[in-house]
Parts: structure tokens; sequence; C-alpha cells
């Protein structure tokens, strides 16, 4: 089993690689031997490191399509190859739908659809010619499931993402395997932000079936698993990782015996 995640000798590109979830993504393969190149609009503090395997960051606008090309001809002329491609980078502010600018709703849809199809499209060109393909993972977001107030174009895109996911699998069938994860609440350094204090974080993990919010590593586990050879027959699927997700609102609310 260990062998079968073995990525020595295998270059991981994680977007978003430097902090939050995708640094979990980026430490999980590097505890597993693949060389891993972050990328982002600036190095984080510290770079992602695991079992004496540092990540090499590069800086990238992922919203730049011609930039994601140099990115992918500058990892292919120093590293050789290509086997692993997660699109982590993503997110949006809160905003009213009624009132947001179509400005805002198009740079929302151009980072979290627009440049994961860009991204791995440049790829694919480099894992259609390599013996043994290789994996793309696209991270969506319960938001893409269920309905996203506040946050409608975040939602759409991550939609779109997964649709995107499916269609990909059987256009660059066999060598590429295109899967996506949806990932539910994850417990990040800024959790604060969005939940509150430790009391508020622990009263938003007691609403989830499995007691507790996602840890950023837990998304590197399932990606380690769709990555590896352990998942050689799976893709056009996707892996839903939330805990359980969510008591329905409605048994709260009931009042019946």
């Amino acid at each position: 089993m260990q062998n079968r995640l073995n990525f020595k000798g295998q270059v991981a590109i994680v977007t978003g690689g430097g902090k939050g979830v995708g640094r979990g993504i980026s430490e999980r393969f590097l505890e597993n031997g693949a060389t891993v190149i972050i990328c982002g609009r600036s190095e984080p503090d510290e770079l992602p490191t695991a079992d004496g395997n540092t990540a090499v960051f590069l800086p990238l606008d992922v919203r730049d399509a011609d930039a994601i090309q140099s990115f992918v001809d500058t990892i292919v002329r120093d590293y050789g190859r290509i086997d692993v491609l997660v699109n982590n980078a993503g997110g949006a502010p809160a905003a009213d739908a009624a009132t947001v600018s179509p400005r805002f709703s198009e740079s929302i849809i151009r980072l979290n659809l627009l440049a994961p199809l860009n991204f791995a499209q440049s790829c694919n060109k480099v894992m259609q010619t390599q013996d043994s393909g290789g994996a793309i993972i696209n991270i969506a977001s319960v938001s893409a499931v269920r309905p996203s107030p506040g946050t409608a174009a975040y939602g759409a895109a991550k939609a779109g993402l997964v649709s995107l996911s499916t269609s990909l699998a059987v256009e660059w069938a066999p060598k590429v395997r295109t899967n996506t994860i949806i990932a539910g609440l994850i417990r990040t350094e800024q959790a604060h932000l969005h939940y509150g204090d430790e009391a508020g974080i622990a009263a938003v993990g007691n609403t989830i079936p499995l007691g507790r919010m996602a840890v950023p590593q837990d998304i590197g586990d399932a990606c380690l698993f769709l990555a590896s050879n352990l998942a050689a027959y799976i893709s056009g699927s996707t892996l839903t990782v939330h805990g359980g997700g969510e008591n329905p609102a409605f048994l709260g609310a009931a009042n019946a015996e």
C-alpha cells in the first residue's frame, strides 16, 4: 500500500499551495516523496516542508492564461515532466448578488473556473506526451451542490468546475485522469474570520456528523489517493470530503413526536 502512495520522482503542481488548504495538500505530497511546485501572487513566509523536502515557489497570477503557459514551460524545462496538477487556488469574498458589479462576478468566475481550465489545458499538453500520463484534481466546494448565499458566483463557478472535470475526463482519456474534490468546512489559519473564536469554531464543528471541521491535511489525503495508482480506474468522478455533511435544517425546526 505504501509503495502505491510513493510519489518519488514525480512532479506535482499545487496552485495556491503555500497556505490554508493548499499548504496541507503540498505537505502530503512532500511527505510521500514528490517534487512539489507551488504558485501564488506572493511567496509565503514559510514554504511547505515535510520529511526534509521543501516545496519550490514560483510567482504566478493564475488568472493570466499566458503566465500559466510560461509557468508550465518553466516546470518542464527545469524538471522534465508534470505528473500531478491540483487546482486549489480560488475563493471569494462575500457579496450581495442583487447589487454586486458585473466586473466582480466576472473576476470570481475567472479565478474559480477559467483559471483551473487554463491550467489544466496547459498541463494536459505535457501529460499527454508522457508514458505515465498524469492526474488532474480540481478542488471544489460544497457551495457547488447547495445554496451559496453571499457567494453566489463562487458557488456557480465551483458547480461549473465539477461539470468541467467530467468533460475533461472523457476528452483527455486514457492518458490523463481528471477528478474533483468537493470540500466541506475546513479549519485553516483564517477560520476565525468565518467562524469566530474557539467556541464558535467548536460550535460549527458540532453541526457536522463527524464532530469537527476538516483540516487541510484531510483534503491532502484525498488528493494523494486520487493522484495515486490506487485510483488508476477513477476518472470523471467527484469525491465529497465533508465529514458527513450537515444536519437538515428541518430536523431542528420540526416538533413532531
